[in-house]
Protein backbone atom coordinates (compact mmCIF):
# COMPACT_ATOMS: atom_id res chain seq x y z
CA UNK A 1 0.00 0.00 0.00
CA UNK A 2 1.36 3.31 -1.06
CA UNK A 3 2.22 6.43 1.42
CA UNK A 4 -0.95 8.34 -0.31
CA UNK A 5 -3.49 5.43 0.26
CA UNK A 6 -2.21 4.37 3.70
CA UNK A 7 -2.57 7.96 4.59
CA UNK A 8 -5.94 8.43 3.11
CA UNK A 9 -7.76 5.32 4.51
CA UNK A 10 -6.09 6.24 8.09
CA UNK A 11 -8.20 9.34 7.22
CA UNK A 12 -11.18 7.50 6.86
CA UNK A 13 -10.99 4.63 9.49
CA UNK A 14 -9.37 6.17 12.17
CA UNK A 15 -9.85 10.48 12.24
CA UNK A 16 -13.67 10.36 12.63
CA UNK A 17 -12.95 7.80 16.10
CA UNK A 18 -10.11 9.94 17.67
CA UNK A 19 -12.68 12.02 20.41
CA UNK A 20 -13.90 8.28 21.41
CA UNK A 21 -10.08 7.23 21.65
CA UNK A 22 -9.08 10.06 23.81
CA UNK A 23 -11.93 9.20 25.97
CA UNK A 24 -11.52 5.21 26.58
CA UNK A 25 -7.30 6.49 27.41
CA UNK A 26 -8.61 9.26 29.93
CA UNK A 27 -10.93 6.73 31.82
CA UNK A 28 -8.11 3.84 31.53
CA UNK A 29 -4.94 6.20 32.41
CA UNK A 30 -7.31 8.47 34.70
CA UNK A 31 -6.03 11.98 33.01
CA UNK A 32 -5.84 14.02 29.56
CA UNK A 33 -1.73 14.28 29.23
CA UNK A 34 -1.06 10.63 29.72
CA UNK A 35 -4.38 9.87 27.45
CA UNK A 36 -2.83 12.10 24.74
CA UNK A 37 0.25 10.21 24.74
CA UNK A 38 -1.62 6.97 24.94
CA UNK A 39 -3.83 8.05 21.79
CA UNK A 40 -0.78 9.31 19.86
CA UNK A 41 0.97 5.72 20.39
CA UNK A 42 -1.91 4.06 19.37
CA UNK A 43 -2.37 6.34 16.17
CA UNK A 44 1.34 5.39 15.31
CA UNK A 45 0.32 1.46 15.85
CA UNK A 46 -2.93 2.16 13.99
CA UNK A 47 -0.78 3.60 11.27
CA UNK A 48 1.52 0.89 10.63
CA UNK A 49 -1.56 -1.70 10.74
CA UNK A 50 -3.90 -0.32 8.79
CA UNK A 51 -3.00 -2.07 5.36
CA UNK A 52 -4.02 -5.04 7.85
CA UNK A 53 -7.32 -3.35 8.76
CA UNK A 54 -10.08 -6.03 7.07
CA UNK A 55 -13.19 -4.02 7.38
CA UNK A 56 -15.91 -3.87 9.86
CA UNK A 57 -16.19 -1.57 13.01
CA UNK A 58 -13.71 0.80 12.19
CA UNK A 59 -14.48 2.37 16.00
CA UNK A 60 -14.48 -1.27 17.76
CA UNK A 61 -10.81 -1.78 15.85
CA UNK A 62 -8.93 1.62 16.87
CA UNK A 63 -10.44 1.09 20.43
CA UNK A 64 -9.12 -1.87 20.85
CA UNK A 65 -5.85 -0.65 19.42
CA UNK A 66 -6.18 2.53 22.48
CA UNK A 67 -6.85 -0.11 25.15
CA UNK A 68 -3.49 -2.39 24.12
CA UNK A 69 -1.63 0.59 24.28
CA UNK A 70 -3.05 2.39 27.49
CA UNK A 71 -2.08 -1.15 29.54
CA UNK A 72 1.39 -1.29 27.60
CA UNK A 73 2.52 3.03 28.55
CA UNK A 74 0.97 1.86 32.06
CA UNK A 75 2.69 -1.18 32.50
CA UNK A 76 5.54 1.11 31.20
CA UNK A 77 5.42 4.05 33.37
CA UNK A 78 3.48 2.96 37.07
CA UNK A 79 4.58 0.45 39.02
CA UNK A 80 1.40 -1.96 39.18
CA UNK A 81 0.95 -1.26 42.62
CA UNK A 82 0.09 2.36 41.78
CA UNK A 83 -1.82 2.72 39.19
CA UNK A 84 -3.65 5.63 39.79
CA UNK A 85 -7.13 7.09 38.86
CA UNK A 86 -5.43 10.32 38.54
CA UNK A 87 -7.50 14.37 38.46
CA UNK A 88 -10.77 13.80 37.32
CA UNK A 89 -10.95 17.59 37.17
CA UNK A 90 -10.88 17.66 33.21
CA UNK A 91 -13.18 15.27 32.80
CA UNK A 92 -15.43 17.61 34.52
CA UNK A 93 -15.39 20.28 31.95
CA UNK A 94 -16.01 18.72 28.95
CA UNK A 95 -18.87 16.44 30.24
CA UNK A 96 -20.37 19.63 32.00
CA UNK A 97 -23.67 20.96 30.00
CA UNK A 98 -22.48 24.30 28.89
CA UNK A 99 -24.85 27.33 31.03
CA UNK A 100 -27.38 28.79 28.93
CA UNK A 101 -29.97 31.75 29.47
CA UNK A 102 -32.64 29.68 30.45
CA UNK A 103 -29.85 28.12 33.12
CA UNK A 104 -29.66 29.61 36.82
CA UNK A 105 -26.29 29.48 38.43
CA UNK A 106 -27.49 27.23 40.57
CA UNK A 107 -28.48 24.25 38.58
CA UNK A 108 -24.98 24.36 36.70
CA UNK A 109 -23.54 24.10 39.79
CA UNK A 110 -25.88 21.28 40.76
CA UNK A 111 -25.38 19.86 37.22
CA UNK A 112 -21.59 20.34 37.46
CA UNK A 113 -21.69 18.28 41.00
CA UNK A 114 -23.58 15.04 39.54
CA UNK A 115 -21.22 15.19 36.74
CA UNK A 116 -18.61 14.86 39.49
CA UNK A 117 -19.75 12.28 41.32
CA UNK A 118 -20.66 9.94 38.62
CA UNK A 119 -17.15 10.63 36.86
CA UNK A 120 -15.38 9.66 40.35
CA UNK A 121 -18.10 6.86 41.11
CA UNK A 122 -16.63 5.18 37.72
CA UNK A 123 -13.10 6.02 38.99
CA UNK A 124 -13.34 3.92 42.11
CA UNK A 125 -14.84 0.78 40.39
CA UNK A 126 -12.44 -2.34 39.66
CA UNK A 127 -10.44 -1.53 36.73
CA UNK A 128 -12.80 -4.85 35.20
CA UNK A 129 -15.75 -3.04 35.61
CA UNK A 130 -14.98 0.00 34.74
CA UNK A 131 -13.46 -1.16 31.49
CA UNK A 132 -16.72 -2.55 30.59
CA UNK A 133 -18.66 0.40 31.93
CA UNK A 134 -17.05 2.67 29.81
CA UNK A 135 -16.58 1.37 26.92
CA UNK A 136 -20.50 -0.04 26.89
CA UNK A 137 -22.20 3.19 28.36
CA UNK A 138 -19.10 5.92 27.33
CA UNK A 139 -18.30 4.73 24.42
CA UNK A 140 -21.20 2.49 23.04
CA UNK A 141 -19.91 -0.56 22.21
CA UNK A 142 -21.80 -3.78 21.90
CA UNK A 143 -21.44 -6.87 24.20
CA UNK A 144 -20.31 -8.66 20.98
CA UNK A 145 -17.61 -5.69 20.05
CA UNK A 146 -16.58 -5.65 23.92
CA UNK A 147 -16.14 -9.35 24.48
CA UNK A 148 -14.27 -9.83 21.09
CA UNK A 149 -11.64 -6.58 22.02
CA UNK A 150 -11.04 -8.41 25.68
CA UNK A 151 -11.46 -11.57 24.78
CA UNK A 152 -13.76 -12.88 27.24
CA UNK A 153 -16.97 -14.60 26.96
CA UNK A 154 -19.93 -12.65 26.31
CA UNK A 155 -21.51 -13.09 29.58
CA UNK A 156 -18.83 -12.39 31.63
CA UNK A 157 -19.40 -9.06 29.65
CA UNK A 158 -23.01 -8.81 30.49
CA UNK A 159 -22.04 -9.78 34.01
CA UNK A 160 -19.11 -7.30 35.00
CA UNK A 161 -21.31 -4.58 33.21
CA UNK A 162 -24.17 -5.38 35.28
CA UNK A 163 -21.87 -5.87 38.48
CA UNK A 164 -20.72 -2.31 37.53
CA UNK A 165 -23.87 -0.74 37.30
CA UNK A 166 -24.80 -2.02 40.33
CA UNK A 167 -21.69 -0.71 42.39
CA UNK A 168 -22.07 2.18 40.35
CA UNK A 169 -25.64 2.71 41.39
CA UNK A 170 -24.60 1.76 45.32
CA UNK A 171 -22.07 4.45 45.25
CA UNK A 172 -24.06 7.16 44.06
CA UNK A 173 -27.14 6.22 46.68
CA UNK A 174 -25.11 6.56 49.45
CA UNK A 175 -24.00 9.69 48.00
CA UNK A 176 -27.37 11.42 47.54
Amino acid sequence: MSGKARADRFGEVVMPHLADALSLARWLTGNADDAEDVVQEACLKAHAGIATYAGGNARAWLLAIVRNASYSWLARNRPRSIVAVGNLADLDEVAAPRETDADSPEAALIAKADTAAVATAIARLPQAFREVLVLRDINGLSYREISAMLDVPLGTVMSRLSRARGLLMSELGDKR
